[in-house]
């Protein structure tokens, strides 16, 4: 079939993200003699700086890899907690029923930095100087600004002017909007992880020794203290529309750390696919592949309506347990051995018939149903409750197109020559999240708008909770070997997105850059995961060039179809390690931004 762009094939080493110039940073690490979780890291870093609309130094990352030297698939959580002071209480004593989308109270422990630092310390072979410059180098010598970047920074300029007044410093030069395509700057930046560099080499000769220095300056030193000043000194405007000052401390900043955890994981047909945890949304796909394993979809089109019809039925009622049973499984009993059962599965198969869904339906497991009633009470309706306040949350590729605005998160898959596998999705601390912290150069995240507040829920605010992340990336072994790496960015269209996808690889036979080209689809029929939280019962959203005749069998179903100009859904990047040892690689054509590249 036609695709945008060639499937990228080599042995060497490939990278995939949605930034050429991550990409290529990444395969620099490679060409020095680095390794995938080396490489992944420069990337991420580099996107720091090009992509600051959609992820930022203070965000938070989940990575999935596998590592060829202990031969085992894990998960790094780099997802910091809800601060000490964030309780349930402390926000009603605000007159507030969300967390705000924007602004200091929503930062949670920045960990991103922690979880790349523990991935280099112990799986990586480059120095930090090493990994880190790229970035430096874009930071402080600029880089081409991106027309979405400026149009973004643009539609916030009355907020960076009158509220946010240190983001204006960095992003409104001069009191001027960037121009698309010239070289921008963010010299405070740069100083940060100069100043981090500089400490760590100072620390040791050590090359392990040094990644734990830079660590600490984040934790322990001068990054944590710039926080807790500016969380305890500065009221920002947010969106709800007033002023709060954070929560964060320099305390709960150290009391945190990065984890390694065992993935979850279900087996579908020859495959077996590993995700996050119920911390996060992870396991939506895994109870989606279940649900999905008893229809025969090699026998539909990759791109008919039947298969985008039973896809989102499925997905419509692994959300659905979503919302009522995944919390972080440290604070709240999570049943997900039974949620991936094929019983489990199987009743939920068999709700699936040929008219969609508007209802949310969760399972109802014994035990648990006083939680899924008070889920259900709480589902808002869009169009049924208000909105407001200077900005909303994750800029989600779904939210942006109604708005002519479009951005979301960023994704990152590596494979290299020792068979190393990685796939990331770093996000958060965008620059529409807060105020920029002048000494740093960049603003906190806003993750905990992820979390209720109200008692008794999974996702119920807590100190030292995780929030319940959307970031979702994905690994698959097929017959037992190591085999794709793969993700999107995309908020709660993350798992929907992969999900395509994935079906059209493993059923239809397709190359990754078929299954990325052909139309995508998703449904934003549960509650969302950012504020204000609001649900759209049937809808289902789909790129026009599905076809006419497809569309019109779609709402004949009872979908409640939002057609979406060709070209405008999902940020695909997946990666790939043939049987015969040969590596591929494929990014979405979508925004003109994601490359892979490889050798």
């Amino acid at each position: 079939m036609f695709t945008t762009r060639p499937e990228i094939l080599g042995t060497f080493g490939v990278v995939t993200s949605t930034h050429w110039l991550a990409t290529a940073s990444g395969m620099a690490m490679l060409e020095k003699g680095g390794n995938a979780f080396d490489a992944c890291a420069a990337a991420a870093f580099v996107l720091q700086v090009v992509e600051p609309h959609l992820v930022g130094p203070a965000g938070d990352m989940p990575a999935v890899f596998y590592s060829a030297r202990t031969k085992k698939v894990e998960v790094m959580c780099a997802q910091g907690p809800a601060p000490q002071a964030a309780t349930i209480a402390a926000f009603k004593e605000l007159g507030l029923d969300l967390i705000p989308g924007s602004g200091l109270l929503a930062t949670v422990v920045p960990g991103a930095f922690g979880g790349w630092m523990a991935l280099l310390r112990d799986h990586g072979l480059l120095t930090l100087r090493e990994v880190l410059e790229p970035a430096i180098g874009y930071f402080e010598n600029g880089h081409p600004m991106l027309p979405r970047v400026s149009d973004t920074i643009a539609g916030l300029t009355d907020l960076f002017t009158g509220e946010w007044k240190t983001s204006g410093e960095v992003y409104l030069p001069g009191g001027q909007v960037p121009a698309p395509r010239k070289l921008f700057q963010n010299r405070a930046a740069a100083e940060t992880y100069k100043r981090i560099l500089s400490e760590a080499e100072a620390a040791s000769s050590d090359r392990q020794q040094q990644i734990q220095a830079g660590y600490d300056a984040w934790y322990k030193g001068f990054v944590a203290e710039a926080m807790d000043t500016f969380c305890r000194s500065t009221e920002a405007m947010d969106s709800s529309g007033r002023r709060h000052k954070g929560l964060l401390t320099a305390d709960d900043m150290a009391r945190w750390q990065p984890s390694y955890e065992a993935p979850a994981s279900v087996t579908y047909h020859d495959w077996e696919v590993f995700k996050i945890g119920a911390w996060g949304q992870g396991p939506v796909f895994l109870q989606t592949l279940k649900i999905l394993e008893g229809i025969d979809l090699a026998a539909m089109g990759p791109a008919s309506p039947a298969f985008v019809h039973h896809v989102m039925e499925a997905m419509k009622l692994a959300f659905a347990d979503r919302e009522a049973y995944y919390g972080d499984p440290d604070f709240v009993k999570v049943p997900l051995t039974t949620l991936l059962s094929d019983d489990y599965a199987r009743g939920r198969r068999n709700l699936i018939g040929e008219e969609a869904s508007h209802e949310l339906r969760p399972g109802m497991i014994p035990g648990f149903e006083d939680q899924v009633q008070r889920m259900l009470a709480g589902v808002r309706i869009a169009g049924q409750s208000g909105k407001g306040g200077a900005t909303v949350g994750e800029p989600t590729m779904a939210s942006m197109v109604a708005a002519g605005r479009r951005g979301d998160t960023v994704h990152i898959d590596v494979i290299d020559k020792w068979g190393n596998m990685i796939a990331a999705t770093p996000s958060g601390g965008w620059l529409q999240s807060s105020p920029v912290i002048p000494e740093l150069g960049f603003p906190l995240n806003s993750r905990a708008q992820m979390f209720w507040l109200e008692d008794g829920l999974p996702a119920s605010l807590a100190p030292f909770k995780r929030p319940r992340t959307t970031l979702t990336p994905t690994i698959a072994f097929e017959n037992g070997e190591p085999r794709l790496a793969f993700g999107t960015p995309g908020g709660d269209q993350q798992e929907q997105w992969q999900m395509g996808m994935f079906l059209r690889r493993v059923h239809h036979g397709l190359n990754l850059q078929e299954a990325i080209d052909l139309p995508l689809f998703h449904t934003q029929h549960f509650p969302s995961s950012f504020y204000p939280r609001e649900a759209r019962p049937g809808h289902l959203m789909v790129e026009e060039s599905l076809g006419t005749a497809s569309l019109d069998e779609l709402r004949r179903r009872g979908h409640a179809v939002e057609v979406a100009p060709e070209w405008t859904v999902g940020r695909l990047t997946a990666a790939e390690k043939s049987a015969d040892g040969l590596l591929r690689a494929a990014a979405t054509p979508r925004l003109m931004q994601a490359y892979a590249a490889g050798r």
